[in-house]
């Protein structure tokens, strides 16, 4: 069955995940450009943490649902691929000198590790998330899911795992690595009337 226009018709649960995937993406795409203009460069680190949380969350829901597959073998032309080169740089400046992280390469097949960056995963994963926007708003909802999908499955979903936990553990270490003076007077500051 299709639409007036030649599209297929979409699952109403369907469309829900679509509309649901595509707005996280667009608030993963609006936290990432801000982070990356350092709007607001104390809050970079929790922005992102929330950011890529809720963009797993979705993916999860994508990973989770039966494969999606579009009624053509062909992926509609939804133009040029944005350029994201001055994104890249502009993260790579803000995570300068903490910007490369190692990770495990499959967990299942063995400890092999490989270096990886924060900018260059989340640009990665703002390349996966924008194609299948670029679907979702050409109104070619299961092409978008299919993407969404297939990407999150196969590259950005282990990408954004991977960054989550790195920028986590900065975190941690800019909250938690403190001189032990500066952590006892702090103690003893919270607990005094």
């Amino acid at each position: 069955m299709s639409t007036d226009d030649g599209r297929p018709t979409v699952d109403a649960d369907l469309r829900d995940i679509a509309d649901s995937v595509a707005s996280e993406a667009r608030g993963f795409l609006t936290t990432v450009t801000e982070v990356a203009a350092g709007s607001a460069p104390e809050a970079s680190l929790p922005l992102l943490l929330l950011a890529l949380s809720d963009l797993l969350a979705a993916g999860a829901r994508l990973g989770a649902t039966t494969d999606v597959v579009p009624p053509s073998r062909f992926e509609p032309d939804v133009g040029p691929d944005a350029d994201l080169e001055p994104l890249r740089v502009n993260l790579s400046n803000l995570f300068d000198g903490i910007d490369e992280y190692v990770e495990v390469v499959d967990p299942l097949l063995g400890p092999e590790v490989e270096e990886s960056t924060i900018s260059g995963d989340l640009v990665a994963i703002v390349g996966a998330l924008s194609q299948g926007l670029a679907h979702h708003d050409r109104g070619h909802v299961l092409e978008a899911l299919w993407w969404w999908q297939f990407s999150y499955l196969s590259d950005w979903g282990e990408r954004a795992a991977s960054t989550l936990r790195a920028i986590q553990t900065i975190l941690a270490h800019v909250r938690l690595d403190v001189e032990d003076d500066v952590a006892a007077e702090a103690e003893y500051d919270a607990l005094q009337p």
